[in-house]
């Protein structure tokens, strides 16, 4: 059974012993009869009309300050427990459950305090005037009031402290499971990149040497076969396309390291870090790579704040991904690698001058690059884009992420 229908079982139930006390009880005739059922009613219309509201927003968005209608309710329920108690002295059993109402209403314990303390005064009221009005009947309610609203206190703080303490415990294990789930993407990212490390290591020392080799080789033959007799152009070509095919091969070896080795940002600011990263891909492409970090001023620069170390691997490592997407598929002679920072978001922009995406839509990607890029980006709460050059020459992918906000600390009543 959910909360509100706890209360709405609560509430009938309350009420509805409280008439019977009322129509079988009460001393002081049918107007002291009528009074109080119609004090009950008002209590009732009221937590049909506002109190099922009110309660649901204290509950479920306790920081939304209380609307009009909210108040209105409190007003009504105090005002009735006090009127229902002047018609009937019995009718103060009402606050037991008016009591709790207050509680629940309250965004702060001291405001809650102040409610108790007007209720207790109101129905103390009644109590007196129910009493004849007397000084007897003013100690007597005044006795009756603030054994009541002790026990109201004491009942409420001890409460509202539990509450607070389940309400930090859940949020110690709210962040408890995001540095879980932080560490663990960290981890994978650790894996991954020992991975890409150790394959880069392997295609250098293996593929790399061999295809060097071979085109050495190519070179001694050509050189061997000027001092053999006869035509021998037919076999010099064959030797061309053979030192020409492993040149092309080589350079493609050495792209593919250059762009699985690991780029650390641990190892400088990212402007730095990209920089480098972009002089590598040239030097080992020979695609001409130009960078753009307007606004990215590196870390300690004065007025500057530095980026998350979070957002800072997501864009080296979208970089290092975004020109490898370059080498590998743009067939491009420049590309261009762009960060630029506003006070709400950062932004990745690589662009290539090469043939486009064409008939290939990014939203059809079963692969590892931007498959892995688009959950590496979401992870953090950024978008992913990658569209054709607005000229029509040319690939655009666009990373943007939001700048992480510190939170402020949320504390319980008082």
């Amino acid at each position: 059974m959910s909360t509100r229908r706890w209360w709405d079982v609560a509430v009938a139930g309350a009420l509805a012993v409280l008439a019977v006390m009322a129509i079988e009880g009460s001393g002081g005739g049918a107007p002291a009869r009528i009074g109080a059922l119609l004090s009950l009613a008002a209590v009732g219309v009221a937590y049909l009309g506002w109190g099922r509201l009110a309660i649901a927003r204290a509950t479920d968005r306790p920081e939304v300050p209380p609307s009009v209608a909210d108040t209105g309710f409190r007003v009504v329920v105090i005002v009735s427990c006090g009127v229902a108690t002047a018609f009937d002295p019995s009718m103060a059993t009402l606050q037991t459950l008016v009591f709790p109402f207050l509680w629940v209403l309250a965004r702060t314990y001291r405001g809650a305090v102040l409610l108790n303390i007007t209720l207790a005064t109101v129905t103390g009221l009644g109590l007196w005037i129910s009493g004849g009005r007397t000084a007897d009947a003013a100690v007597q309610a005044a006795a009756i009031e603030g054994i009541s609203l002790a026990f109201a206190l004491a009942m409420g703080t001890w409460i509202s402290r539990i509450v607070e303490a389940g309400a930090y415990q859940r949020r110690l294990v709210e962040e408890l499971t995001l540095a879980q789930d932080e560490l663990a993407a960290a981890q994978r990212d650790a894996g991954s990149a020992a991975e890409r490390e150790r394959l880069a290591r392997e295609i250098h020392d293996t593929i790399a040497q061999s295809l060097t080799s071979l085109v050495m080789l190519t070179q001694r033959t050509r050189s061997e076969l000027a001092a053999v007799p006869g035509d021998t152009a037919a076999v010099a070509d064959g030797l061309d396309l053979i030192e020409s095919t492993g040149r092309d091969a080589l350079t493609e070896a050495r792209a593919l390291v250059a762009s699985m080795s690991p780029v650390r940002a641990a190892d400088g600011d990212l402007a730095h870090t990209v920089t480098r990263l972009a002089e590598r891909f040239e030097r080992e492409t020979g695609i001409q790579v130009t960078v753009d970090l307007t606004g990215l001023e590196p870390a300690g620069t004065a007025g500057a704040a530095g980026l998350d170390r979070a957002l800072e691997v997501v864009l080296l490592r979208c970089g290092q991904e975004g020109l490898a997407n370059v080498r590998k598929h743009s067939g491009a002679g420049a590309a261009r690698v762009t960060i630029a920072r506003t006070p709400h978001e950062v932004a990745l922009t690589v662009t290539d001058n090469g043939r486009g995406l064409g008939a290939y839509r990014p939203e059809s990607e079963h692969g590892f690059g931007l498959t892995g890029m688009r959950d590496r980006v979401g992870l953090v709460g950024g978008r992913l884009e990658v569209t054709d050059a607005a000229n029509g020459s040319g690939t655009v992918l666009r990373v943007t992420l939001p700048l992480l906000a510190t939170a402020p600390s949320t504390g319980g009543r008082g």
